[in-house]
């Protein structure tokens, strides 16, 4: 019985060591494929005929660009713990020519900022309020954060929930995406993009020989019972 259970959990461990071999590799070229985004030229944010197209692997942190006009009485603030200490990310809705509606991250505010009048720091545009954004696209973080759900009835986000912040101020489709602005509209005193940070966490090596390391001692613990008996 006891060597029944010792093979079982060495072929557990292998398989499990497996998995994180392929899991270390999937990460691999998903941060290559990030970085490449990075380093390429923005293109335009997609459009409505793009928006079932758009996934996580493939799109998420591509640099784009929206032209359009900011929604600054429907504006959200989420809570944002940044290198600039504890705030908010402003998050406004930005109506391309198109009739797109697209959710722009403006940057980082603390918690005391004030925009007066209501659309003060919009990024200078053609005098007109037609302005354009560049920055990196982002799916949206449905829910709320960690132990917090999103309060729309009382107006408190504590994630970047594109749907639910859609509903809740009546924005009828919005593209499934949001635009983490870049710090080339920062002007002093107003909401500082540029703060996204891209890390991925790639411990999987480390499991990996963890895994394999169980997997050699039960199978010496194998080797141990059946030379006994």
């Amino acid at each position: 019985m006891l060597v029944a259970l010792c093979l079982l959990a060495t072929a557990l461990f292998v398989a499990l060591g497996i998995w994180q071999v392929e899991r270390r590799a999937w990460k691999l070229d998903l941060i290559a494929r990030v970085e490449a985004r990075l380093a390429a030229p923005p293109v335009p944010a997609p459009g409505r005929a793009d928006w079932p197209r758009i996934t996580r692997d493939a799109d998420e942190y591509r640099r784009v660009t929206a032209t359009g006009r900011f929604l600054p009485d429907r504006a959200v603030r989420t809570t944002a713990l940044t290198e600039k200490g504890a705030g908010s990310w402003l998050l406004v809705p930005l109506v391309t020519p198109a009739g797109d509606t697209i959710l722009v991250n403006r940057g980082f505010v603390p918690p005391d900022w004030r925009a007066v009048p209501p659309d003060r720091g919009a990024p200078a545009g053609d005098g007109e309020g037609t302005v354009t954004v560049a920055g990196l696209l982002r799916l949206p973080e449905p829910g709320g954060g960690f132990l917090r759900s999103n309060d729309p009835a009382h107006d408190r986000w504590y994630s970047r929930d594109v749907a639910a912040i859609a509903a809740a101020k009546g924005l009828g489709d919005v593209a499934p995406y949001f635009i983490d602005a870049d710090a080339s509209g920062n002007r002093p005193g107003e909401p500082v993009g540029g703060l996204t940070v891209v890390t991925f966490r790639n411990h999987h090596l480390i499991y990996a020989l963890t895994w394999f390391g169980l997997a050699l001692m039960a199978g010496y613990a194998v080797f141990r019972l059946l030379r006994e008996r």
